[in-house]
C-alpha cells in the first residue's frame, strides 16, 4: 500500500533531507510539501494524502494546527523538542504519532505506518507516562484551580473577569496563566482553549 505524505515543515534543507530518504521507502509517496503554516488548510483540502508530517516549531506552535486538521488526516509531529509535555500535548490534540527530528528514518516510517493505519506511535521514554495520564485523569498535570483557570479563559473571560469569578487577584490569575502555559508547552489562549476542548474541560458548544 503506498502511504500519500504532505510534509509542513518550514526548514528548506529539513524538507530536502526528508524528501531525499523518503523517495527510497518504496511506501511512501510525498505529494506535496509547504513551508507556511497558513496554507496548510487548503493544501490538505485540496490534495489526496494519508499522512502529515507536521513540524511542531513550523512559525509559531503547531499545536492549533494539530486540533484543526486531525480529523481530515493522520498526523504525524516531528520535532527537534523532546519536551514530555510537548509529545503528550500534541497527542492529546490529535496527533497519531511524534518522532523526535534525530531519529533514523526507518522509525519515522514506524511512525508513518502506524498513523496511517490509525494507531498512535510514541518514542518510547514517552509511552509510559503518557499511558499513566491518559488513563488516570487524576494525573492531570494542572491543578484544580488551574483547570478552574483554563475554563473561564477558555469561555472567553479576560483575566480580570477570571479574578472576580474565582475571587483572586489579577496578579494571580496571571500567574497561574504562567505556570499554565509552561506546564503545557503551550503559548497562547487559542491553544489553551483547544486544550480546553480536548481534554473535556469546557465542551465544544460552550464557546462564545
Amino acid at each position: 500500500m503506498t502511504i500519500r505524505i504532505i510534509i509542513a515543515d518550514d526548514h528548506a534543507l529539513f524538507r530536502e533531507g526528508l524528501r531525499s530518504l523518503l523517495k527510497h521507502e518504496p511506501e511512501a509517496a510525498i505529494v506535496a510539501e509547504t513551508d507556511h503554516a497558513d496554507g496548510l488548510a487548503p493544501l490538505i483540502e485540496t490534495t489526496p494524502a494519508d499522512v502529515l508530517l507536521l513540524d511542531l516549531q513550523m512559525e509559531r506552535s503547531a499545536m492549533a494546527d494539530i486540533s484543526l486538521h486531525a480529523q481530515r488526516i493522520a498526523i504525524v509531529v516531528v520535532t527537534a523538542s523532546e519536551l514530555i509535555g510537548d509529545a503528550i500535548g500534541a497527542i492529546r490534540l490529535g496527533a497519531r504519532a511524534v518522532v523526535f527530528k534525530r531519529f533514523a528514518i526507518a522509525t519515522l516510517m514506524d511512525a508513518i505506518r502506524s498513523a496511517a493505519a490509525g494507531e498512535v506511535w510514541m518514542p518510547p521514554g514517552v509511552q509510559g507516562e503518557l499511558a499513566m495520564r491518559l488513563r488516570n485523569p487524576a494525573m492531570s498535570p494542572l491543578s484544580a484551580r488551574e483547570e478552574e483557570v483554563v475554563r473561564f479563559v477558555a469561555l472567553g473571560l479576560r483575566n480580570a473577569a477570571v479574578a472576580q469569578r474565582l475571587f483572586i487577584s489579577e496578579q494571580t490569575v496571571k500567574s497561574h496563566l504562567n505556570k499554565i502555559f509552561d506546564k503545557l508547552a503551550i503559548q497562547d489562549r487559542v491553544e489553551l482553549t483547544v486544550y480546553a476542548i480536548r481534554t473535556g474541560i469546557i465542551a465544544l458548544h460552550e464557546r462564545p
